[in-house]
């Protein structure tokens, strides 16, 4: 091991001539364990035109390279870069021997990278909101940073959502057109297939797409790059699942131009790390690729990813002081197991077909046609005309007594009354000792002598069929510009429905709504009183409708000094609803196909390196964006009605960053300030108010509404740092900082639909509530401040351990903006219906009570390590990691209640000390660990 070391040290340090005609150097990359020859590693010389790829023996050489010094930069998948100082000589070729390439074992540590945010346990059909799996595909210290030790507090990189990101496998984009997100499910599980990957940050040029302001992660399937062998592992955490096995096999490309690639795993745990949150998924993944002459190759992959989670509530303080953090309302005990009522059930195969042109040395041309269809289900409790059945529902909990105010004289507290106080007693006690869904109860119920059900179980299924072709073509039009373009066409036909799951003991369930009356309870008039059984729709189904183009062009030129790029894009996006149900709501526009709405936008982004020498550069970046809305946000009421939001625009994005770099064997640096504006968002959620409306019909004003905000604009703006630094040749310290300020900087439009006023001559019931006061509140999503500091040790008998204590804050609550209206003011019972205020309100109570709540500042503290072995040609190891080793408890995000929709309500409900629609909180894991033991052969 000792002469290993001193080969390398030789190696980086010492040049030797080589006999051949040329200014340069050659040299030949092997694997550190097996010594074998790599084949198609990257080398470059850093900060110049000049790269080469090594061939079968391993082997480089750059020939006409600049006398003096100059950074040799080694990269491929699965390996750690290397960067090594070379001093070229005037007329000599310079051999610099073997160069030993290291395992990167961050391939390692990204097999526990498990992050799951809000909108992961939330009830739509979204992805996920995290940049982990963008992140995976970096090597950079503040990235690194960000996905293995912020990313369990889910850190958003700069703020911004991923629909900000684009997701593509093969050149094909993967980001859904319902939301613009890319759905982490349809290839979890699949990590050793998925791990050869190129990235790009922020807005900096793609060779395969525009992309967005937050970066772009290609994903490559093509099987004759995969190295070949095999591999198994299996795993043990107390995460989302609590075991894992997985198996790859890749055979390399043969004499007759065949190669293939087959993975496999499956995680599964009948409980997470949140109480009742059950896990199954199974995975499976086969690239075939025929290569039919030096010009054209075809590769097929397939890609199945089936996953079964059950999900975890979010918890006011109240519920998570009487029953923990790891309280989960949704399940219940049933035949002696533990069943959640909401499960999020994914299932999207993915079917690809590539084309790959080598239309000449310096042209290539990568076509592709695929298809994605399947399902994704959310599921849930419904009940019709009976009680709600949630533990945590307001009425079970005590703060539903000890909230109390006289309904007469509105002043008057009684929450403190002995019978308030005693009827609260009572309440815990009866929360404490029936803290879960009871299944049995619910079976009881449905036992009625004419087999209906009054209690179900059923999810909210959207069943997506979509069509993909594109090309991307990539040409060195001289020796200093490059050309990328490509066109891509998508074709979504998106069926959405209520699907029946369980009658829960019953024969039939009543397919109408209880909130109505007469026509008006139909939610089909085409086939009005309908029996629904399981397996059958209901409540509501559509179709929604998309065909998008676009286009992009990119020119990259590179000179001694400075790079600089010039891109644009322009996409079309057409958009159309089709109800298949005749809402009784909506008799004359839910049915059918509606108006078509189509957008056209356009972007245009460039930037510049400029190489202050072989070590450092500044680089700098800007976009401007214009997106078509996405579907979620066109059609606020799909599930009732055609109507879309009147006048919407699609966003206006504005993009700016500056970066100052350092590159050297010992020390790797990026400082980088950034700017982000977005204009024109849309945001839509759905809830239940009291006080909304004019009381009349001496309901309160209460109704279940459809909120949209619109003319949102925010401002993303900070500053990033990573630190590598190679102390010495075995101990490395890393050290990374993140500090945003992500604001609402204008005041929005808030309307709401309320189905209780749509009637034959009001079709689109929406009410205008004028702008909400935002500006200035700070957008939700993750801490906005984060530091990390971490130690790594790394032996040369192959193991090797690390430490890292990370600082995180600046986390907000969600804020409602009904609540930031003047209808927050605005008194419901006003007789004379002049807008009159409470007169109990004041400005100052005001801003106590709408105050953005700013989580607890805290610290977590992670260790990983591990181990390798080479025996018989085979390599054996094992990982492990410990995240938040002393346990801290932590919210990571949570929102505002709106149940409460003005002044006096929620003056009331805080004013009591026990309110009743307090925030709701997610919490981060805890103490949580991974193992992964693995053979490569």
């Amino acid at each position: 091991m000792k002469k290993l070391v001193i080969s390398i040290l030789f190696v980086m340090n010492v040049a030797v001539v080589f006999a051949q005609s040329g200014t340069g150097f050659t040299g030949k990359v092997v694997d550190s364990k097996t010594q074998k020859p790599l084949q198609n590693v990257i080398t470059s010389i850093q900060n110049t035109n000049q790269t080469q790829i090594t061939d079968a023996l391993g082997s480089f050489t750059f020939k006409d390279v600049p006398a003096g010094e100059q950074l040799l930069q080694i990269k491929s998948s699965g390996y750690k870069n290397q960067l090594i100082k070379v001093e070229v000589e005037e007329g000599k070729i310079l051999d610099l021997g073997v160069v030993v390439f290291e395992e990167d074992i961050t391939e390692e540590q990204q097999l526990s990278l498990i992050t799951i945010t809000e909108n992961d346990l939330g009830d739509d059909n979204s992805g996920s909101d995290n940049t982990a799996g963008l992140l995976q595909a970096s090597r950079d210290a503040f990235q690194q940073s960000a996905a293995f030790n912020w990313g369990q507090a889910r850190f958003r990189i700069r703020g911004l959502d991923n629909e900000n990101a684009t997701t593509m496998i093969n050149g094909v984009v993967m980001n859904k057109i319902y939301d613009g997100r890319p759905q982490w499910s349809n290839w979890g599980g699949l990590n050793d297939a998925t791990r050869n990957q190129e990235f790009t940050m922020g807005s900096a040029p793609s060779d395969y797409t525009f992309g967005g302001i937050l970066g772009t992660q290609e994903i490559n399937t093509r099987a004759s790059i995969y190295r070949p062998g095999s591999r198994v592992s299996f795993s043990g955490t107390n995460t989302n699942y609590s075991w894992r096995t997985m198996g790859t096999h890749a055979s390399g490309m043969d004499k007759d131009g065949w190669a293939f690639v087959i993975s496999a795993s499956r995680r599964w745990a009948q409980e997470g790390y949140f109480e009742g949150t059950d896990y199954s998924a199974n995975s499976f993944f086969a690239s075939v690729e025929k290569k039919i002459n030096d010009k054209h190759s075809l590769n097929f992959t397939s890609i199945y990813a089936e996953n079964s989670r059950g999900k975890s509530s979010p918890n006011t303080d109240e519920v998570t002081k009487l029953a923990g953090v790891k309280y989960n309302s949704y399940w219940g005990w049933q035949d002696g197991k533990k069943r959640n009522s909401r499960d999020k059930d994914v299932e999207e195969p993915i079917l690809m077909l590539n084309h790959f042109w080598k239309i000449s040395d310096k042209t290539n041309l990568n076509t592709s046609i695929t298809h994605q269809f399947g399902k994704i289900g959310n599921s849930r409790i419904d009940n019709q005309g009976a009680d709600n059945p949630d533990p945590t529902y307001y009425r079970n909990l005590p703060s539903f007594y000890t909230s109390q105010y006289d309904l007469v004289d509105y002043t008057n507290f009684i929450g403190n009354s002995p019978e308030n106080i005693a009827n609260g007693i009572a309440a815990r006690e009866s929360f404490l000792a029936n803290r879960q869904i009871n299944w049995n109860t619910l079976y009881q119920a449905n036992q009625t002598s004419d087999g209906h059900s009054a209690y179900i179980l059923y999810e909210d299924r959207t069943d997506d069929k979509i069509w993909t072709a594109n090309s991307v073509l990539n040409s060195q039009l001289a020796d200093n510009i490059v050309m990328n373009a490509g066109a891509t066409f998508r074709k979504l036909k998106s069926n959405n429905f209520a699907n029946m799951l369980d009658l829960l003991g019953g024969q039939y369930y009543n397919d109408v709504d209880n909130f109505q009356s007469g026509s008006e309870q139909q939610a089909d008039l085409n086939n009005p009183n309908r029996q629904v059984g399981v397996g059958e729709k209901f409540a509501y189904n559509y179709n929604l409708l998309a065909t998008t183009i676009d286009a992009f062009t990119q020119f990259k030129f590179s000179y001694n000094k400075y790079d600089f790029y010039l891109a644009q894009t322009f996409n079309r996006t057409q958009y159309q609803r089709e109800g298949l149900y005749r809402n009784g709501l909506y008799p004359t526009n839910s049915f059918g196909k509606g108006a078509k709405y189509i957008y056209e936008n356009f972007g245009f982004k460039g930037g510049l390196t400029y190489k202050i020498s072989g070590r450092q550069f500044l680089n700098f970046n800007t976009a401007y964006i214009t997106k078509a809305p996405t579907l979620r946000n066109v059609y606020p009421n799909a599930r009732l009605n055609n109507n879309s939001i009147e006048g919407l625009t699609g966003e206006k994005i504005t993009s700016m960053d500056a970066s100052y770099i350092i590159r050297t064997p010992k020390l790797k640096s990026r400082l980088t300030a950034y700017y982000a504006n977005t204009k024109n968002a849309t945001e839509t959620s759905f809830f239940y108010g009291e006080g909304i409306f004019e009381d009349v019909d001496n309901d309160g004003g209460d109704a279940f509404v459809a909120e949209t905000v619109t003319n949102i604009e925010k401002q993303n703006i900070g500053a990033e740092l990573g630190i590598e630094y190679q102390i010495t040749s075995t101990i490395k310290v890393i050290a990374s900082g993140a500090y945003g300020e992500y604001t609402y900087k204008n005041n929005p439009t808030v309307s709401l639909n309320n189905d209780n006023l749509a009637s034959p001559t009001n079709t689109n019931p929406v009410t205008d509530f004028g702008t909400a006061k935002l500006k200035g509140y700070r957008l939700a999503g993750g801490p906005q401040t984060a530091a990390s500091l971490g130690l790594e040790y790394r032996d040369p008998a192959f193991w090797w351990i690390g430490a890292n204590a990370n600082y995180l804050a600046n986390n907000y609550l969600d804020s409602s903006a009904l609540l930031r209206t003047d209808n927050f003011f605005r008194n419901p019972q006003d007789p004379y219906n002049i807008n009159l205020p409470f007169p109990e309100a004041t400005d100052e109570r005001a801003r106590e009570l709408l105050k953005q709540e700013r989580f607890a500042d805290f610290t977590l503290v992670n260790l990983t390590g591990g181990k390798s072995w080479r025996i018989d040609g085979k390599t054996f190891g094992f990982f492990a990691s410990v995240n938040n080793v002393f346990d801290v408890i932590y919210k990571t995000g949570g929102f505002e209640q709106t149940r409460n929709a003005n002044f006096r309500e929620v003056n009331q409900d805080v004013s009591s000390g026990t309110p009743a629609f307090a925030p709701k909180y997610f919490y981060g894991y805890g103490r949580t660990y991974f193992v992964n033991f693995y053979i490569n052969f």
